[in-house]
């Protein structure tokens, strides 16, 4: 199995500490916590109305993300294993719950998302190879739309063989 390659460090937060950011509809942040700030390397006003994906690591498949927006949008809440990068390209794994936040009409207005210290065991041993392999798979194809297809594809159909849905995938770990 493939495995993922980091040339930077890792860099580590406490097992006490949690991650919050919040985004808009369209996954602009507009509201970090210390820790996010700590932990990223940016201030919070280099953050504030810019999109999410500035801390997405290229090691990250976007196939997973995919997923997490389709079930965030759909108004459930969302768990995952993800890898994020620093203000100066550091890495940092995390352990997300994704959830959309409502108006007084119930209606979506945004999304919050806690982070909190993963299981390194499960990082070494399952999620990193696993998402080596999906990027290998989103790499294959010329065509970017072709190959995040193709990756989430493989992501449905392997947890599908495992008869679970895709809480219960990430909770068997």
């Amino acid at each position: 199995m493939a495995q993922l390659f980091f040339q930077n460090n890792e860099i580590l937060f406490s097992s006490e500490q949690i991650i919050v950011s919040k985004t808009d509809l369209t996954g602009n942040m507009t509201y970090e916590n210390q820790t996010f700030c700590d932990v990223s390397g940016y201030h919070e006003v280099d953050l504030l109305g810019k999109p999410h994906s500035l801390i997405r690591h290229p090691n990250m498949p976007r196939c997973v993300f995919k997923l997490i927006w389709e079930k965030v949008q759909s108004g459930r809440e969302v768990f995952g294993y993800v890898v994020n990068r620093t203000i100066n390209d550091d890495y940092y794994w995390v352990f997300a719950h994704v959830t959309p936040s409502f108006d007084s009409n119930h209606q979506i207005c945004g999304y919050h998302s806690n982070r909190r210290v993963p299981n390194k065991g499960v990082i070494s041993s399952i999620i990193a190879p696993f998402y080596a392999e999906l990027l290998q798979i989103e790499a294959k194809e010329k065509n970017r739309k072709d190959g995040l297809n193709n990756s989430y594809n493989y992501l449905s159909e392997t947890i599908a063989q495992k008869e679970m849905d895709y809480d219960e995938f990430i909770f068997s770990f």
